[in-house]
């Protein structure tokens, strides 16, 4: 209950009780019970309105509660790529099915769109723009792994062929 909110009204109840007492138009026994019920009935008034008041507002308290932060939600595209990413690194099936297409399917774009090259059709140049190490992963023609339920490429060697891929 703010307190500014009580200043009006109290004043109001305290001249009611001066000028009942001043000029005695009533007995003073009379007069301060006539100035309890008025306290009392402000009292209730302020107690209900704020029990019952706006309840969206509540207390600075509760207020603070409801204000949490938004996270802006990641697209659905980059949360796909994100778990491609990490089921590629835990396994050799997910990386050669799902993890290499996406990596060969940007170096194609960025060598198509940065040098005019194929990736299938000029496979020696786009070995000598990607280097060994990028080529061997993402060559068309990777051969499919042994056992699918083996260690998929380590996280250092796709972070450098992405790097690789973005550096052309």
């Amino acid at each position: 209950m703010s307190l500014r909110r009580l200043v009006g009204p109290s004043f109001v109840v305290i001249a009611t009780l001066v000028f009942l007492l001043a000029l005695r138009p009533l007995s003073t026994s009379r007069a301060l019970a006539i100035w309890v019920v008025l306290v009392a009935a402000l009292t209730l008034l302020f107690l209900v309105r704020d029990s019952h008041g706006d309840r969206r507002a509540g207390t600075r308290f509760e207020a603070a509660l409801r204000r949490t932060r938004t996270v802006a939600p990641q697209p659905v595209e980059l949360l796909r790529m994100e778990r491609d990413l990490e089921l590629g690194i835990a396994g050799a099936g997910h990386a050669h099915h799902r993890l290499l297409p996406i990596l060969r399917e940007a170096a194609a774009a960025r060598l198509a769109s940065r040098h005019g090259i194929e990736l299938e059709r000029r496979p020696e140049t786009a070995r000598a723009l990607l280097g060994e190490d990028a080529w061997e992963l993402l060559r068309p023609d990777r051969p499919e792994p042994a056992d699918r339920f083996d260690r998929g490429v380590p996280r250092e060697r796709v972070a450098a062929a992405i790097e690789r891929v973005e550096s052309l």
